[in-house]
């Protein structure tokens, strides 16, 4: 083995551990024994990385797998069901507003600009396997939004953090559906309050 594909390899990897294979699985033979995409569990691992792994399958056979023909399970479904990137979601933004000192005239010249919003992914993403984020957030700033779905449960369980969003006097942006709720936001004021303002 070079010592280019020795660098490039994890440390060698427990007994026990889930991996899929990434091409077909030949015998002595050159009979396919598995073809690419079968998970089985590590049996057996080397002593080095030079030498294959004893990989059994789920029904019971075994076959020995070079290191670069196969993936940690775990590893290989994040990059399948790898999660939207976060940045993609801020063109989703319906609505967003100011909170804090600032949008209550109490700030000072010191006082940070605390921004927070809704945004709404389109629906494939909500029907696909990966899913949305509950909360987008841009960490060099104080900027925060919280998915529809999500902030509509905390609206409705009487969050401050949220009451605040929806009745704060500056509002920056909104859209046709920042628009509608904004003006159900009345709608959100319930008996919780007086538990949750509380608990602040």
């Amino acid at each position: 083995m070079s010592q280019k594909h020795a660098g490039s390899l994890p440390p060698i990897l427990p007994v026990g551990t889930q991996v899929v294979v990434h091409k077909p699985i030949q015998d002595s033979l050159g009979v396919e024994q598995r073809s690419a995409g079968f998970v089985g569990v590590i049996e057996r691992s080397p002593m080095d990385l030079g030498r294959p792994y004893r990989i059994r399958f789920p029904d019971g056979e075994v076959a020995t797998v070079c290191r670069f023909d196969f993936e940690v399970l775990s590893h290989y479904k994040d990059s399948v069901l790898k999660k939207p990137d976060s940045l993609d979601m801020f063109a989703h933004v319906i609505y967003r507003c100011i909170v804090g000192s600032r949008a209550f005239g109490l700030d000072e010249d010191a006082s940070d600009v605390d921004i927070r919003g809704v945004f709404l992914p389109p629906a494939s993403l909500h029907w696909s396997l990966s899913g949305t984020p509950n909360f987008i957030e841009r960490s060099d700033v104080d900027e925060c939004y919280w998915e529809l779905e999500r902030f509509l449960v905390l609206a409705l369980k009487a969050n401050p953090n949220v009451l605040e969003c929806l009745f704060t006097p500056l509002i920056e942006f909104k859209s046709a559906i920042g628009e509608e709720l904004i003006e159900i936001r009345d709608s959100f004021l319930s008996g919780f309050i007086f538990k949750t303002f509380n608990g602040y």
